[in-house]
Order: structure tokens, then sequence, then C-alpha cells
């Protein structure tokens, strides 16, 4: 049995109120679960990908207030089930959703859970990336809800990590030395020029890589790779760590059987280092 994905889903910020992880998350999550019409009480793990978070929040982790935000498994009580309800971060930069999605098939073939949630979000530690015109990524949050399929040639193929050797180009860090008092809404993104070029090089090495060893015909195969604006989903700057999310509701929005077997999801950023994996929509 594959994995496929039964829904997925983005959201973005209420201008009256800062952005918040949390809350972006949370209804991007529930908008999915909507979509495939589940209730909350069915997922068996949720697995947050999400790096930049108001106030550079790193604990308590995240994935645990987005399954309270969610409402999965609130109450041991009255719902025991031992397999619901876990939850964790993992955090790989751009290549969170597909490394969410390696360790999602690894628990679906050892039947540690049946259906699984991914969620992806990134703000600014300030609330309102707008403001701060060095920030580039957009306050932006995706879900993706994963599932067992009944149909063998359905779902994601292997996911395949790939490493440029080459110092990075880009990094994101809190600079202790200047932050001051203001340390909490701030963050420090460093990108050399040219990056851009650099990274998109690679991830078309990547995605060349990928295809010769599985074998695939890029030629049937659309690529949903990494994108360089927000726009569709309402948002300034660059998607990050939802940019696969946001990249595959554009591809089901266009794309058509007759034209394409398949997806391949390439995505890439720091390190440098990017990740592929195949993926056929059921019924395909």
């Amino acid at each position: 049995m594959g994995m496929v994905i039964t829904a997925a889903a983005t959201a973005l910020p209420d201008a009256s109120a800062p952005a918040s992880v949390v809350d972006l998350a949370g209804r991007a999550a529930r908008d999915a679960l909507a979509r495939a019409a589940v209730p909350a009480s069915s997922i068996g793990t949720l697995i947050n990908v999400g790096v930049y978070r108001e106030h550079n929040t790193f604990e308590p982790a995240m994935a645990a207030l987005v399954q309270k935000e969610v409402g999965i498994n609130l109450d041991y009580v009255a719902d025991p089930e031992p397999a619901a309800g876990f939850s964790f971060d993992l955090m790989n930069g751009a290549c969170g959703v597909l490394n969410a999605v390696q360790v999602g098939l690894s628990l679906l073939e050892t039947g540690t859970t049946e259906r699984l949630l991914i969620t992806a979000a990134d703000v600014h530690p300030g609330g309102d990336a707008d403001r701060d015109a060095d920030y580039p990524y957009a306050d932006l949050a995706g879900a993706l809800l994963l599932e067992r399929s009944a149909d063998p040639g359905a779902g994601f193929g292997p996911v395949r990590h790939y490493t440029a050797d080459r110092p990075t180009d880009v990094e994101g860090y809190l600079d202790t030395g200047t932050m001051g008092r203001h340390g909490r809404t701030t963050i420090t993104v460093r990108r050399e020029p040219g990056h851009a070029e650099r990274l998109s090089a690679f991830a078309e090495r990547a995605a060349a890589d990928y295809a010769q060893e599985i074998g695939i015909d890029l030629d049937r195969t659309l690529v949903i790779g990494p994108s360089t604006a927000a726009d569709g989903a309402g948002g300034r700057g660059e998607p990050h760590t939802a940019a696969p999310v946001l990249g595959y509701l554009r591809a089901m929005d266009g794309a058509r059987r007759d034209d394409h077997d398949q997806f391949l999801f390439v995505s890439v950023g720091a390190g440098p280092s990017a990740a592929c994996a195949l993926y056929r929509p059921e019924g395909w």
C-alpha cells in the first residue's frame, strides 16, 4: 500500500493581528481535515516542520501546540487510543516536508499509524514579514493529510537527499551581538548574491539524478519545485517550508492526466541540500 495525499491546505495571517505559527498551522490543518471529511481524532501522528516562529520560540515543541490548536487527542481518558495524537517537530529547512514524508512512509510500513498530518508554517519573529524588507519569506502555513491507499500504484516513491559540494550561501540566525532588547522579534537572514540561481541549478541536478536513479520519464512528470513567490496564496515574499504544499495545490489545480503521469517534488535550501520524491495521485 502507498501513502497518498488525501487533502492539502494553506493559511495566511489575519491582517488585524500579528502572525502566529500555531494559529496558521492550526487553520491549515483544520481546513485539510475538513476537506477530507475526517475528524481530528483520526490523526495518528502530527509532524511540524516550520522553522521561523513568532518571538523566536523553540520550546515547547511547536508540534504539541499545533496539536492542541487542532484538537487532536486532548483527553487521554476520553480517547485512550495509544496510536493517536503523537506529535513532534522535525526541522530541516526547505526540505522539511519531504523529510516528514520520509518519516511517514516508515511509520506506515511499521503499522505505527494509519493517518499522518504534516504542518509547515513560518512567520517573522516580529509577527509581520511585510515590516522587514530584508526578510525574504512569506508568513504562510501549509498542511498535508496523508494516509494509506489500497491502490498499489498510487502514493509517494522513495525520498532521496542530495548535498552540494560547496559552502552554504544562505543562513538564518539570531544575531546575539546586535539584537539588544529586541532579540525575540528579530532575525537575520543572509543570502549571497546569485544564490537563487545556484539553488535552482542545484535543484535541476538533483531532479535529473533522481530521475535517472528511479527510472522515470521527466517528459511525463510534472515537477513541483522551489517557488520564488507566494502569489496565489496572497503572501509577500517567498514560501519557505510550506512551498511543497502550495506547489501541490497549484499542480492539482492545473494538472491534466493526459499530459502527466505523476509529480516530482523537489525541495532545495540551505546546506545547500535538496530532497526529491516521486508522487502519483490516487486514481491516476
